[in-house]
């Protein structure tokens, strides 16, 4: 199952205001299924000659139809915290360098707004506040 995989970068493009450098990625695996992110991020990183495989995104790998074959997007950061900053929640948590942000239920979203619009006048500031206080 380890046969040999080739990982190419072209239009590598260096992007300033975002502190990164994009390319897209084109992975020849012949007698493999699919390659792994993990193995590509390695060969990304060996490839533009970067030290922390952390500040390498890969993603939208597709395969192409028959096989052997697949295409996908890389990022390359110019540090962790930049990383941190700028890309999504979801793939940096995929990555492990973030923790996933829990995010509050639909029916009890619908529920606070339905009792915010019960309360009136001076006590509008108290529960506001009170709510401030639960999200916390």
């Amino acid at each position: 199952m380890s046969a040999a995989v080739t990982v190419r970068t072209k239009k590598v493009m260096r992007n300033a205001l975002l502190a990164r450098r994009q390319c897209s990625v084109d992975i020849v695996h012949p007698g493999r299924a699919t390659v792994p992110k993990t193995e590509i991020r390695a060969a990304v990183a060996k490839l533009l000659k970067v030290k922390d495989e952390q500040c390498v995104v890969v993603y939208g790998v597709r395969t192409d139809f028959g096989g052997n074959r697949s295409t996908g997007f890389g990022l390359v950061y110019d540090s962790v915290e930049e990383a941190k900053k700028r890309d999504k929640a979801s793939r940096l948590w995929r990555l492990g360098v973030a923790t996933k942000v829990e995010k509050k239920g639909r029916k009890g979203r619908k529920e606070s707004k339905n009792r915010s619009k019960k309360v009136r006048g001076k006590g509008l500031r108290i529960a506001k506040k009170k709510a401030k206080r639960a999200a916390e």
